[in-house]
């Protein structure tokens, strides 16, 4: 029976390499000279440092182009507050999102549910999984779930006829 996964997994390997070469840029950008202007890569957290909120944003956005040109979608980061840490220094957590959190898959599933295609999904840990007898109706089924959540970066895997 055809079936596909629905998952929300980054390319770690990607997200480590963009924030190392934003390290390496703000190590020798002129504007970032003498500031702790910082970037690093714990797990699933990246952690900025800075001046001040603006320099913050700054690192953000070099940041996020280095992880576009590696094609890692932004919406996998999940920013946190800013909090302040020693003198007038501040850091910003900033989670990568991994898995589809129970209510989203709840959401995905009631969605395909309701969609009266002949297709049925199951939720399995952190992927939902969607089965049908047809492939064009598991086509339709993505495509109705992209249109539905653009706010989650999904990708469809292991689709097996």
């Amino acid at each position: 029976m055809p079936s596909f996964d629905t998952v929300c997994e980054p390319n770690m390997v990607e997200v480590k390499n963009a924030v190392d070469n934003s390290a390496k840029e703000i190590g020798t950008r002129f504007d970032f000279k003498g500031t702790s202007a910082a970037i690093e890569l714990k797990e699933k957290d990246i952690t900025v440092y800075g001046d001040s909120p603006f320099q913050l944003s700054q690192v953000e956005d070099i940041l996020t182009g280095k992880l576009a040109r590696r094609n890692v979608d932004v919406r996998f980061l999940d920013k946190g507050e800013v909090q302040k840490i020693g003198g007038d220094k501040v850091k910003q957590v900033i989670k990568v999102r991994s898995g589809i959190e129970a209510e989203q898959a709840r959401k995905i599933s009631r969605l395909v549910k309701d969609s009266k295609l002949k297709v049925q999904a199951q939720i399995q840990g952190d992927a939902v999984r969607v089965t049908g007898a047809k492939r064009d109706d598991l086509q339709a089924a993505m495509a109705l779930i992209r249109k539905e959540l653009p706010d989650l970066p999904l990708s469809f895997d292991n689709f097996r006829d």
